[in-house]
């Protein structure tokens, strides 16, 4: 844009127009059509750029002020402008995988034309063109059997190129961590047996499709709270036979049993001098009470935990709480037919990103593809994120090509690439996937349409669900549920304590695959199906709960519960699981767990 494009009547008018003032002894306007013509800006767009940072920063319109905004806007803005052509500039000049298949084609038919007019030399190595009615040329079959390039990274991203770290990682295949009895184990699936997957509850109570959220109201809130404190409160009070209990602000002499939720009394973090308890509707109206735990020799608290408590409240204002009831688990599944029995298992869990930080191709994806082939297993648990929403070309929106476009390529070479393996799929979603539904529950993945040949090994499942495998109960969840209670979670214990069995205790106790309430600012949660469609309505056999904290496999209340870490820990390899499971006879005196062995395994 030339000098004489822009004139200083006209911005001068642009600015009369936003009310804004300056010193006329000052060079602003002067300054002003100096960047207009330094970064091709218009008059309005140069005022348009100044308000908007103005109100920002709260600056006067001086022209120290203007070198400001060149320097942190403008300058940027035309950084990436010039980063935009550059990259445009570089696609223009790739082929993806379909068009380079094109160009082997075009090649091949010119050779195989050829050759049908001559004799091949004698020792010659190159085939002939043999019978019309089979003319495909063997590279162009590799190529259709070639997952690697079936899935082909740079057909989306001009920048896909493998990740350092990961290729030179060591220790591949190290088993970290171990259950049960793994020694000499030979980890394969069944030959000859397939495994039978299902959802636990009916279909008409499973979350199968999606649903319209953010339209939830405080009052439905409050409902399903108060409706959650009563069923778990009922459980309590039969459990550990309580006759009655008390309104937490009625003042009383001798000892009362309360009912109720624990709660923060300000905006930060639970502690145990910010601890309140928000009593049910039925007895407490809904009221709260501060709680003094100095009483109590040991506790484990977190927002939402549903509790009875026990202690004086000699003011109605304050209850000093001498005894803790926490919840209690549900009971296993026992099965109503009769019980078959059936060969064990192999269950192999992973957890995404399924790529590297640094990287868009996809490695750590085909390297579990290539494990699956190999290992055969009879049910793959892939829960997400497929396509992560943290990952740094998805935040700065350098892939060429839709995201949900990008995931459904994943989905598609997964599929067809294990089809050999045989093993069940089940698909997770993570309310990280860019391109999923940001809600919790979250439903099933359905922008893939699967062939018909797979369709029967292929289950597209929500976040959390409850499934049966052969007559064991599965729990899954993609969501990060550790990470989130294990920020809120307060303790004081006499002896040693592990974190991760009190949060796992916390959730099946509580009977809920979300107990934390108010939730982590990373999810959104719709509680209307939150109560429907997040409940547990069993203790599961096997519990997964992967997190970006430690893996492990533990023994908690008699579920196994599994956090096999993520496939990918930023620029380097991380882990998968393992699992042998076989359903055994409810008949027997004493239950044995249903997971047989168990590891965690780097990629």
């Amino acid at each position: 844009m030339s000098a004489s494009a822009v004139s200083r009547k006209s911005l001068e008018l642009e600015l009369e127009t936003f009310g804004v003032e300056y010193n006329e002894d000052d060079a602003v306007p002067e300054r002003m059509l100096e960047l207009c013509v330094a970064h091709r800006l218009k008059e309005e767009d140069i005022a348009n750029e100044w308000v908007a940072f103005s109100s920002r920063k709260h600056l006067p319109l001086t022209v120290d002020s203007l070198n400001i905004l060149e320097h942190e806007v403008l300058n940027k803005k035309a950084a990436k402008a010039r980063q935009k052509m550059v990259k445009r500039e570089q696609h223009s000049g790739t082929r993806d995988v379909h068009s380079i298949q094109e160009l082997i084609e075009v090649e091949v038919a010119e050779e195989d034309l050829l050759d049908s007019y001559g004799t091949p030399a004698k020792g010659s190595q190159k085939r002939t063109l043999s019978t019309p009615e089979n003319p495909q040329s063997k590279r162009i079959t590799a190529i259709a059997r070639s997952p690697h390039l079936l899935f082909s990274p740079s057909s989306f991203s001009p920048s896909a190129t493998p990740s350092q770290k990961y290729g030179t990682r060591g220790s591949r295949g190290e088993v970290v961590t171990s259950f049960g009895a793994v020694h000499g184990t030979s980890w394969s699936g069944s030959v000859g047996q397939s495994a039978r997957v299902k959802l636990f509850s009916p279909d008409e109570e499973a979350l199968t499709k999606s649903y319209k959220f953010m339209f939830q109201k405080l009052l439905d809130i409050r409902e399903v709270l108060s409706a959650k404190i009563e069923d778990l409160g009922y459980s309590l009070k039969e459990h550990f036979h309580i006759e009655e209990f008390s309104p937490v602000s009625m003042p009383a002499q001798e000892p009362v049993t309360l009912l109720g939720q624990i709660g923060c009394d300000s905006n930060g973090k639970l502690n145990a001098k910010s601890v309140v308890l928000e009593g049910d509707q039925e007895h407490s109206s809904g009221m709260q009470v501060p709680v003094d735990l100095s009483e109590l020799k040991e506790f484990s608290l977190f927002p939402g935990q549903v509790v009875v408590m026990e202690g004086t409240n000699s003011t109605g204002r304050k209850l000093v709480a001498s005894k803790l009831y926490e919840g209690v688990p549900l009971p296993f599944h026992e099965p109503t037919e009769p019980f078959q029995d059936c060969e064990q298992q192999m269950v192999l869990v992973a957890c995404g990103p399924y790529t590297t930080s640094d990287s868009i191709t996809f490695d750590p994806m085909m390297d579990l593809i290539d494990i699956v082939n190999r290992d055969k297993p009879d049910v793959c648990f892939l829960l997400g994120p497929f396509l992560d929403v943290r990952h740094e070309q998805v935040e700065n929106c350098l892939l060429t090509v839709p995201f949900e476009a990008v995931f459904n390529r994943c989905l598609k070479t997964i599929i067809e690439a294990t089809r050999s393996a045989g093993s069940q799929l089940v698909f997770v979603p993570s309310l990280r996937d860019v391109h999923h539904e940001f809600v919790y529950p979250q439903p099933p993945f359905s922008c893939y349409d699967v062939a018909k040949e797979d369709k029967q090994r292929v289950h597209f499942v929500s976040d959390p669900c409850t499934l049966d495998v052969n007559g064991v109960v599965f729990g899954v969840t993609s969501t990060d549920l550790l990470f989130h209670m294990g920020a809120e979670e307060i303790s004081s214990s006499s002896g040693a304590s592990d974190r991760f069995s009190r949060i796992l205790k916390h959730v099946l106790t509580q009977r809920s695959y979300y107990p934390l309430y108010p939730p982590s600012e990373e999810i959104n949660i719709d509680y209307e199906s939150f109560y429907n469609h997040a409940q547990m309505h069993v203790t599961p056999d096997v519990f997964i709960v992967p997190s970006e904290l430690r893996y492990f496999i533990k023994d908690v209340m008699g579920c196994v519960c599994v956090n096999p870490g993520r496939l990918t820990k930023g620029q380097v390899g991380g882990t998968y699981g393992r699992l042998f499971i076989k359903k055994e006879d409810p008949g027997t005196e004493k239950r044995k767990s249903a997971c047989i062995s168990a590891q965690v395994v780097k990629i």
